[in-house]
């Protein structure tokens, strides 16, 4: 590039006295070749202030023989210049026809005006009495340029000066200019966020009142912040940053106010920050401007600098904060904002761990499982976020202390343009989500929940189903999908064990995730969408297993802590409690555990609770009976008084299919006496209404002559003569059975031997 151009004032305010009486036009704009000629050509000289910018709609261009300038005036209209160079000998490059210059006005009447030097793309709006219309002009490689928005502020612009952003400096000691001229600026981000950042006039001492237009959600927000410090700040001005993820309403010295562009219809979503949480390092209390995503000017100065929302900062305010907004939005920020690293994840969950009971209006784990897996899983197909929960918040009443805000529905923005890519193509599809009820886009567990609940009470013919073959087929795909839990990874002793009802929770999320996406999806296929759902069901299990080892670090827990003899630590209640909170969080989202939860779970609970409680929590669903559990009870534990009247408690609450297992397990009287008394209720049910009418068959005489309990085995023997047998396949379990568990029973209750 050999062109510069440049505008500028011609005098100072000191030459103003000497000059009133001459005709002298106040800013003059050039077009400079640098080299080899010093060829210079004046474009304007007039007495309006006018901006100039070169377009550069290529990267790394380095010859053209055709340059662009945009020229940007406070008449309220903007031209484009086309200039033409031509190569002369010794590598030379000149302005070919100097004196006449093609020009083009590209638009008319506008009142602001942006200038995105990344995207190349000039916003500006035109008032019309009481709303103003925002346009937008997307300029081409192909060196041309169309008009691609058209959207509808309600923003009364009419009596205001106008104001450009990113199209040079601004003089900041202008304040009464500023004062008089439209604070507002347009934000764009990489997911098809397009947002509309006013700062309003406020009648009242100590307050400020701004407003974001998401104009690709539909409404508007807007907020009026009583200042801690009321008396006069040194600037009345609130900056807006945009921090891709974020836009930032700041006001140095009062607060920072991030809200979240891509869920802002919660507030417990946006982080708003006040007095040392509020500064922004490095930077001064002074005007200053984001010309760029995460870049912010110092005006005063002529500094650039980058800016970032900070992990550890992020970190210590989540530790700090002593209410649930902070907290969610602090959690949110971490998870979805600075793409939380493997170390920031390790903090989030020991802080999670030590505050289980402090957040009241939500559930830190659900938030923290559903958050990483939007983080994980949205960047890598276009669409998906729109498909895939974000958080467990239906939603949140809450409010933020000295904040008020007022919720406005607005039209959405008309696309001027078709078959777009980039920006503009996420931009219409996030309006097609507004347009078509976006909240029934993101994908819920209600039909889960009822279709697991159904299937979990299936008889065993009816599981053999076709449809339940392919259930546990999915089950089995998720299962190996999970990461490689190497030695480090197993300091949680997690049993590689089936577990009926959770491989089937995880092959009904698998089989309506994945249906939910083919419906909205289709265009992706049916093989990436097979991926994506194995994936994020195995990364669901795998994040639950991160919480549990880095809760098994954190309490210094060994991986051989399985055993009965003895009772839990401390640490070992403080990981039990952790545990019920996660099986806590998992039901009331409807999401599987990782193999082996409920046994390690149960174990833990045995070592840890007395044995009301422990019967408490197996009677109300919070301990589940599994069967690697119970066997390693029955078998390890000794026959001596306390331990029995454990062994019994959990045999009398076993499912019927694991308890005729248990028997095998523990060879005992008590065992036998309860399944003996089970075999006996079942006959009676199964007999019905059925009269006893057959003679009662000779039997073998039994040792010991109990009158009672020889009607009882008669009427039994009778019963199955009728062909009522309740164990089928269970040979060993009959009338016999029966009658030599009752005798054992009752002469070990008399302290008698039985011979």
């Amino acid at each position: 590039m050999t062109l510069l151009a440049v505008s500028f004032r011609q005098y100072t305010e000191e030459e103003r006295v000497t000059q009133l009486l001459q005709s002298v036009s106040k800013y003059l704009t050039l077009l400079i070749e640098i080299h080899p000629i010093n060829n210079v050509r004046v474009l304007k000289a007039v007495d309006s202030c006018v901006r100039v910018q070169f377009l550069y709609p290529v990267e790394c261009r380095n010859t053209s023989p055709e340059s662009h300038l945009l020229l940007v005036s406070e008449d309220k209209y903007i031209e484009q210049f086309d200039i033409h160079v031509v190569a002369e000998e010794e590598h030379r490059v000149v302005i070919q026809n100097l004196g006449q210059l093609p020009r083009v006005r590209v638009a008319d009447d506008l009142i602001w005006a942006q200038w995105d030097m990344t995207e190349q793309r000039l916003f500006y709006i035109v008032p019309k009495e009481s709303r103003s219309t925002l346009k937008c002009i997307q300029f081409y490689p192909d060196e041309n340029f169309n008009s691609t928005l058209e959207s509808q502020l309600d923003i009364s612009v009419s009596d205001k000066q106008i104001r450009f952003v990113n199209f040079g400096y601004n003089d900041c000691k202008d304040q009464d200019v500023a004062s008089k001229s439209l604070n507002l600026q347009v934000f764009t981000s990489k997911a098809g966020g397009l947002c509309v950042c006013c700062s309003l006039a406020s009648d009242i001492r100590g307050e400020i009142t701004y407003s974001i237009y998401f104009l690709h959600k539909g409404f508007s927000k807007t907020f009026t912040v009583s200042l801690e410090r009321p008396e006069t700040p040194q600037l009345k001005e609130v900056a807006f940053l945009n921090l891709d993820y974020y836009v930032a309403a700041y006001l140095p010295g009062q607060f920072l106010h991030l809200l979240n562009i891509q869920h802002p219809d919660l507030l417990c979503y946006s982080l708003f920050l006040t007095g040392e949480d509020a500064r922004i390092d490095m930077l001064p209390s002074c005007s200053i401007q984001s010309p760029l995503v995460s870049t912010v000017l110092d005006c005063c100065m002529g500094r650039m600098y980058a800016v970032s929302i900070s992990d550890s900062a992020l970190l210590k305010f989540l530790q700090s904060s002593e209410r649930d907004s902070e907290r969610l939005a602090a959690l949110h920020c971490a998870l979805l904002c600075v793409r939380s690293t493997t170390d920031l994840e390790t903090k989030i969950i020991w802080w999670i761990s030590e505050n289980l009971s402090t957040c009241h209006s939500f559930d830190p784990i659900q938030e923290f499982i559903i958050a990483s897996l939007y983080c994980k899983m949205c960047p890598e197909t276009n669409n998906l976020d729109k498909l895939l929960p974000y958080t467990s918040l239906l939603d949140w009443t809450g409010v933020i202390p000295g904040v008020a805000c007022a919720t406005d529905i607005i039209s959405l923005p008309v696309l001027e343009i078709q078959n777009s890519k980039g920006f503009w193509e996420k931009l219409d599809s996030n309006l097609e989500s507004v347009k078509y009820a976006e909240p029934q886009l993101h994908y819920h567990n209600n039909v889960l929940r009822r279709e697991w609940r159904i299937l979990s009470e299936e008889t065993e013919e009816r599981r053999a189903t076709a449809y339940l073959r392919n259930i546990f087929e999915n089950a089995k795909k998720v299962l190996s999908h999970l990461d490689a839990w190497d030695s480090e990874e197993r300091l949680v002793p997690l049993f590689q064990e089936e577990d009926y009802q959770q491989q089937l929770l995880m092959g009904l999320m698998v089989a309506q995730l994945k249906d939910h996406l083919m419906r909205h999806l289709q265009y992706v296929g049916k093989k990436k969408i097979d991926q994506i759902v194995l994936d994020y069901v195995a990364n669901l299990l795998n994040l639950v297993h991160r919480i549990m080892k880095e809760v098994w670090k954190m309490y210094q827990l060994h991986s051989c802590i399985f055993c009965f003899d003895e009772r839990g630590s401390e640490a070992e209640f403080r990981v039990f409690h952790i545990m019920s909170r996660i099986l806590e969080a998992a039901n009331g989202m409807c999401m599987p555990l990782p193999p082996g939860f409920h046994t390690l779970h149960l174990g833990l609970g045995v070592r840890c609770l007395p044995l009301h409680t422990l019967l408490h929590y197996i009677d109300n669903g919070v301990l589940h009976l599994t069967e690697t559990c119970v066997r390693k009870l029955l078998k390890d534990l000794d026959d001596n008084e306390k331990n029995e009247k454990l062994k019994f408690s959990i045999v009398t609450r076993l499912p019927e299919a694991l308890g005729l297992k248990a028997r095998q397990f523990w060879d005992h009287p008590v065992n036998a006496n309860f399944l003996a008394r089970k075999y006996v209720k079942l006959l009676f049910e199964k007999l019905g209404n059925r009269q006893c009418s057959r003679p009662v068959p000779e039997r073998h005489p039994v040792p010991v002559e109990f009158l009672p309990l020889n009607y009882l085995t008669n009427v039994l023997a009778e019963i199955e003569n009728q062909g009522v047998h309740p164990y089928e396949k269970q040979d060993h379990i009959n009338v016999r059975f029966v009658e030599e568990a009752a005798l054992k029973h009752t002469m070990m209750l008399l302290g008698l031997r039985y011979s």
